[in-house]
């Protein structure tokens, strides 16, 4: 059992929804990074997402591309968003999940890559741009190291093609609620609530729902079918505004603890 289902199946026993918290490694600093990794953390978020930053986002909207250029411009790379996530282990269990895209974990190196992730303190990938037909030697090196890998499907999947993919994967299903890039969003897709529940019906994983919640009222709305709500660009709007003043954490912390008291 890896630390991710061990998180879900807490959450399950204690009838608790999850809250899971996207950030951008080394934005708008590696050492600010960290503190609002902690932050959110310290406030309930039951799995985290590192984003390793990436030149060509094509999944993220404005905010987390910005967040990107602003970590690349740090001198944040994947080396350095492993060296993050070890830094985050010194004080903390939660999960992580790194996120990121295909072509700078090729780079660094598939089997390496999964190597360094685990012993740096990586629960599971999160590769946007890794179709099921693409895995290739990475889903296997990351089972090999003991690392979920966390498929992800859209309001355009197939019913079978659902099946297939989360047959695939570990960890949890994530379920993309728009036709789209990430970004804040004022509400869900109509149908959401529907898919949803159809999907969590049939699927062996939990599933978390993710792209454009960014209040705590949608994170209920999107967990009442579903085991997670995935928030990552209104808690990347927070790092935009505050960037490395002290506030900027305590100012995360709240809306954090904000989302989990409405999902109870």
């Amino acid at each position: 059992m890896t630390a991710i289902d061990a998180a879900f199946r807490r959450l399950r026993a204690e009838r608790q929804k999850g809250l899971v918290v996207y950030l951008t490694a080394g934005d708008p600093t590696p050492a600010a990074s960290l503190s609002y990794l902690r932050a959110a953390a310290d406030a309930g978020a039951d799995l985290v997402e590192v984003g390793v930053p990436f030149s060509d986002p094509t999944a993220d909207g404005p905010t987390i591309e910005a967040a990107s250029r602003r970590a690349l411009s740090a001198g944040m790379s994947v080396a350095r968003s492993l060296e993050l996530v070890r830094a985050f282990r010194k004080t903390h269990r939660t999960p992580v999940v790194l996120f990121g895209y295909y072509n700078p974990f090729f780079r660094y190196g598939i089997p390496g890559l999964c190597a360094d992730a685990r012993s740096a303190g990586v629960d599971g990938f999160l590769v946007v741009d890794l179709p099921l037909e693409e895995t290739g030697e990475a889903v296997p090196a990351m089972r090999s190291a003991g690392l979920d890998w966390i498929p992800l499907v859209a309001p355009t999947t197939g019913a079978k093609r659902v099946r297939a993919i989360q047959r695939a994967g570990s960890g949890f299903l994530y379920l993309i609620s728009v036709t789209g890039v990430t970004g804040v969003r004022e509400t869900l897709p109509r149908g959401m609530a529907a898919w949803a529940r159809d999907v969590r019906e049939t699927a062996r994983l939990p599933v978390a729902v993710g792209f454009g919640i960014s209040s705590p009222e949608m994170a209920r709305k999107a967990t009442r079918h579903a085991d997670a709500a995935v928030v990552g660009s209104a808690c990347v709007k927070i790092v935009e505004r505050n960037g490395r003043a002290p506030r900027g954490p305590a100012e995360l912390s709240r809306f954090v603890t904000s989302l989990k008291s409405a999902m109870r």
